[in-house]
């Protein structure tokens, strides 16, 4: 569910003097959700949080909306784009922020544990100020919070337009309060359990998110930051499209974005047949994070809708 959130991986240190360059050609590294038989992990079959990371397509919606909110946080922005690979190789850091967010969602205890002592290492080194002279900390547990509901807001946000527009009251609460684990696991010390606490906290925090070029700077990457190459890159700009749609009014004017006027009418219908499609072919994809954890589970892929 978060990233972890986008900024959990992309705060990770990028210091040249002081460490090799990295290969960003090598592969990455094999992570097997299939074992150990048994053990549920942090969320378990029964989940919401099992339920609404299943479509890739609805990830990459809330995801991208994540980061948005993310980077019009001054402190966070500082974080995530002074110390990031993005820049470098912003496919390939979507790649491992996805396997991160995959590895607490889906994987065994143990491999949820790595992942947020791995991420607390590379949070650990991250410190600086902000344009304006403010210092900061990545582990400071008020922007973990940010980062944390930042991207449970933009999944679950993005599931229920894209999925499951019926969703149920209770279930969103019960999203939220399943995240818990999750939050704290990567440091935060509070944060939302339910929507009553969520839309208090984002009422608050929106006053303190501004228009910058980082967001610009961002969403221009991510357009063109596809696998598929140029091929690719429509489907990807939809997306992008989407993910400031998804961002209510009062936030896409509070972090100075706004979708384009052509592809307006058609973002919507275009990105829940993409969702539809997904949820489809994903049935088929049996090596994927959340079909292996349904091995490793003993129970139907259809836990996963």
């Amino acid at each position: 569910m978060s990233l972890g959130s986008e900024a959990r991986e992309t705060m990770e240190r990028r210091d040249t003097t002081e460490a090799p360059q990295r290969d960003y050609s090598s592969p990455l590294p094999r992570m097997d959700f299939t074992v150990p038989q048994g053990d549920p992990g942090l969320l378990g079959p029964n989940s919401m949080g099992w339920k609404v990371s299943a479509n890739p397509i609805v990830s990459a919606v809330g995801g991208i909306a994540a980061v948005i909110l993310e980077l019009a946080e001054k402190h966070v922005r500082a974080g995530v784009w002074d110390h990031s690979t993005f820049k470098v190789d912003p496919i390939r850091r979507m790649e491992r922020t996805g396997m991160a967010a995959a590895a607490v969602t889906y994987g065994p205890t143990k491999m949820a544990q790595q992942t947020f002592d791995r991420v607390t290492r590379m949070h650990q080194r991250v410190t600086g100020t902000t344009h304006d002279g403010d210092a900061y900390r990545a582990m400071e547990p008020s922007l973990l919070t940010w980062v944390h509901v930042t991207a449970a807001w933009g999944f679950l946000n993005a599931y229920k337009r894209y999925a499951n527009p019926k969703l149920s009251r209770e279930d969103e609460d019960r999203y939220y309060r399943e995240g818990e684990v999750i939050g704290k696991g990567f440091g935060a010390e509070w944060v939302p359990t339910s929507m009553i606490e969520m839309d208090a906290y984002m009422t608050e925090m929106t006053p303190k998110l501004y228009a910058n070029d980082t967001v610009h700077e961002f969403l221009e990457l991510v357009r063109n930051a596809t696998p598929l190459g140029s091929a690719g890159k429509p489907v990807q700009r939809l997306i992008t499209q989407a993910a400031i749609d998804l961002l209510p009014k009062h936030l896409q004017e509070q972090c100075g974005v706004a979708v384009s006027p052509a592809a307006r009418p058609m973002v919507r219908p275009a990105v829940r047949a993409l969702a539809n499609t997904a949820s489809f072919a994903m049935r088929f994809a049996t090596n994927s994070p959340a079909h292996q954890a349904c091995r490793r589970m003993g129970v139907s892929t259809d836990c996963l809708r």
